[in-house]
């Protein structure tokens, strides 16, 4: 073993991953801790939308909507919930609560850390990418200094098309999903929520994404505009300077 590594370390076309310090490894325990945490409260809606279902109470898609409804449902003694049950789901919706909390205080050190780091300060002036974002992607890859571009970025997120090529004709299917998957998901959730934004503003960023609508498929789209913003973080971290939208080249 620590032959093939000496070997490896002479190759001038190996790559390294960069050590992390101790302030990204914390950080990323921290976005980690609270990833859990969310996991763990869709496990506690599902169940309770599944006790509710089954005795014949059917409550609108959405968290917030399933949390406005609650209160009626408790109180309301002609839907046939015995008084057991009743207790049951009073306990689930104080769990419920306990686990907003517990993740609303990691929102809030995301959002100071934020604030005194220069570098998630500069993330997170890109459309899209906020606190959490920001905080994670300085957890993750620190300065950018590992890619040698934007696209390498990409490509690590698994926001880059794989290719079929059959007869010499290259086919570009769907993204490859491989490197960091809370990432890529947070990235995926942030071009979600910023494309409105982007699309009613005449910046080349929002006449680009309005060229695609009028071609691609709206989740193509979204797809495309992660990447993008993948790119655009790379560039804020490398160059050390803030989102300008006047100068983002589509």
């Amino acid at each position: 073993m620590t032959e093939a590594i000496a070997e490896a370390s002479l190759r001038p076309t190996m790559r390294f991953v960069p050590v992390k310090s101790e302030v990204q490894s914390d950080l990323q325990s921290l976005h980690r801790a609270r990833e859990r945490l969310v996991a763990e409260r869709t496990a506690l809606i599902n169940h309770l939308r599944a006790v509710l279902l089954e005795r014949g109470i059917i409550v609108a898609q959405g968290r917030r909507k399933l949390e406005k409804e609650l209160p009626g449902i408790l109180a309301d003694a002609s839907l046939g919930v015995s008084p057991r049950i009743r207790q049951l789901i009073g306990d689930l919706r104080e769990e419920w609560h306990m686990l907003d909390g517990r993740i609303a205080n990691f929102d809030a050190e995301f959002v100071s850390l934020a604030r005194t780091d220069e570098t998630a300060r500069r993330l997170a002036s890109v459309p899209g990418i906020g606190t959490i974002n920001a905080t994670a992607r300085v957890a993750a890859v620190g300065e950018g200094s590992a890619f040698a571009r934007g696209r390498d970025m990409a490509a690590w997120l698994g926001l880059v098309p794989r290719q079929a090529t059959t007869g010499g004709r290259p086919r570009l299917l769907g993204i490859s999903k491989r490197g960091n998957r809370y990432l890529r998901k947070n990235l995926i959730h942030g071009a979600r929520s910023v494309l409105p934004y982007i699309t009613q503003r005449d910046t080349p960023l929002g006449r680009w994404v309005m060229g695609l609508l009028t071609r691609a498929h709206k989740n193509t789209v979204v797809v495309a505009l992660a990447n993008k913003l993948a790119r655009i973080a790379w560039a804020v971290l490398v160059h050390g300077r803030g989102f300008d939208a006047a100068h983002v080249a589509a």
